[in-house]
């Protein structure tokens, strides 16, 4: 379906990733979000708050991060396209609602402008230091989506794109901006309403005798009821099954989880979603995301300047982690390195998929400013020599 104009600003503008990311969610049919001030994601909500009224969203600035993640939840059970916005610590509060958010299958957005840490760290400094939590932070085994901008453009565009997803598979979806892309100013056209796609929610067209909230399946993700329609439903944390009531035993146990799991992993081909330059006649292959892929272009084309043959691979979405093409290129190019504002998360997501075929290297640093290219280029020069 198309995007509700009542929510689309059309046009050309000079604005910042966290206002793009504000556009986006309103194009995408966000209507309900609740947040707690943090820096540097504070603007999204304060634009949220500005446009909300004309076009009849609510937004609530809760009392902390912990009743925020929870309160997207109940929204979204009210039929709400639901949406919070945080960073850092606050991110951190939040992981017992992610996934109290999967268990459920709840379709929601969190967004996580990333600054350095640990605990407080740096509030108005870039990091990337949270990639490992989003797909890790909440306990037990679960899959969850992300994606990472590297541009006020792309806030805009995968924050639809956080929401289509979040719609289709049910799950809680991350966009994992970074303060750099989050303050960062450039073009942003957002396109006219009837050229942007949005993700309706799947209701059931089931009789509310004949309805089970956790049977009536397409692709393995159930399908939902409208509140107030008739339907009446159990939603818990706990184990359930089909009927959502809790069943305390390993059976049902295995059977929600491998469900919960593989409506992910079956799926993956068509979540992933990645960007290659210069990677055909690649020997070393730079896999980047976030701000600090568009450092790494420097380093690469340094390299090639060098005579080395070096490509880049951005992860676009980095949850999933597209394990396929990096097996795949693990059998072609003579090393990887892997840039990023951490002191090694993803890396080491790299290494595990090469499986020792080929060297990993990484080029890290602690967050708090963007890589210098040279500092990737000898990075670079460094495996490849």
């Amino acid at each position: 379906m198309k995007a509700d104009p009542i929510g689309v600003n059309s046009g050309t503008y000079f604005m910042d990733g966290d206002s793009a990311c504000c556009e986006g969610a309103l194009a995408a049919g966000c209507r309900f979000v609740a947040g707690y001030p943090i820096t540097p994601s504070t603007e999204v909500v304060e634009l949220i708050a500005r446009r909300f009224p004309k076009i009849g969203g609510v937004f609530i600035q809760m009392e902390d991060e912990i009743a925020s993640s929870i309160a997207i939840s109940g929204a979204a059970w009210g039929g709400a396209k639901t949406m919070t916005v945080t960073s850092g610590p606050g991110f951190s509060l939040m992981m017992e609602h992610i996934g109290y958010a999967v268990m459920t299958e709840t379709p929601c957005v969190f967004v996580n402008v990333q600054r350095g840490g640990p605990s407080t760290g740096l509030p108005t400094m870039p990091g990337q230091q949270d990639m490992m939590q989003a797909r890790w932070g909440s306990h037990g085994d679960y899959e969850v989506i992300a994606l990472a901008p590297n541009s006020p453009q792309e806030c805009f565009d995968l924050t639809i794109q956080c929401f289509n997803l979040a719609e289709r598979y049910r799950v809680p979806v991350f966009l994992m901006m970074d303060e750099c892309v989050g303050h960062m100013t450039e073009k942003v056209v957002i396109p006219p309403a009837d050229e942007i796609e949005v993700e309706p929610r799947h209701y059931t067209d089931l009789k509310p005798e004949d309805y089970y909230p956790y049977k009536d399946l397409e692709n393995q993700v159930p399908k939902m009821i409208k509140a107030g329609d008739g339907y009446f439903v159990h939603i818990t944390g706990l184990t359930h099954d089909e009927r959502g009531y809790p069943a305390m035993n390993a059976d049902a146990h295995q059977k929600l989880v491998n469900r919960l799991i593989d409506k992910i992993r079956d799926h993956v081909d068509d979540i992933v979603l990645l960007e290659e330059d210069g990677m055909d006649d690649a020997e070393v292959a730079v896999i980047s995301y976030g701000i600090s892929s568009r450092v790494a272009s420097r380093g690469v084309r340094l390299a090639r300047e060098k005579g080395v043959k070096a490509g880049q691979l951005r992860l676009i979405s980095v949850w999933p982690f597209p394990e396929k093409k990096i097996r795949e290129l693990a059998q072609r190019v003579k090393a990887f390195v892997v840039v990023e504002m951490n002191k090694g998360q993803i890396v080491r997501e790299v290494e595990r998929c090469a499986g020792g075929r080929v060297p990993t290297a990484g080029a890290l640093n602690a967050g708090g400013a963007v890589h210098k290219p040279e500092e990737i280029l000898n990075t670079i020069m460094g495996v490849a020599s």
